[in-house]
């Protein structure tokens, strides 16, 4: 039976589109970072990958590609918040030959049913050679 609903998972993702926005399936996109397989490029690859593991619930993933040294300790999601669709608005350097970059975005999402949007601007850094989220920069 598990055996089952593991092939099902699967087949679903293999199908589903990814919730960060780039239009391939989320088996080919940010699966195999959530799933430690592979990390992300840039910075901006990272911040998809983070909100779709905001949309699939993720919070290993979400911790792991935190720094180190603004990681909390530990990480709700709050199960009444659905993340629909990520807009990248910028981006400043994090290429694949910089240490550091920031990503402009807004992650629109429900909550209580009710339409919203987080609009933010986020470093992020390399630590031991991969892109980790850093903070988010004050308006």
């Amino acid at each position: 039976m598990a055996r089952r609903a593991h092939r099902r998972a699967a087949a679903d993702d293999t199908d589903r589109q990814c919730p960060c926005g780039t239009g391939t399936t989320y088996a080919r996109c940010c699966r195999p970072l959530h799933l430690g397989v592979t990390d992300a490029a840039t910075a901006e690859e990272l911040m998809r990958s983070r909100f779709s593991a905001f949309a699939v619930g993720d919070v290993d993933y979400l911790l792991r590609s935190w720094h180190s040294s603004t990681r909390p300790t530990r990480l709700v999601l709050d199960p009444g918040q659905r993340w629909l669709r990520l807009e990248i608005v910028g981006t400043s350097r994090g290429g694949l030959l910089d240490s550091t970059g920031t990503v402009e975005f807004r992650a629109h999402h429900r909550r209580a049913g009710q339409p919203d949007t987080l609009h933010e601007r986020s470093t992020f850094v390399r630590e031991d050679g991969r892109w980790v989220y850093l903070q988010a920069l004050p308006d």
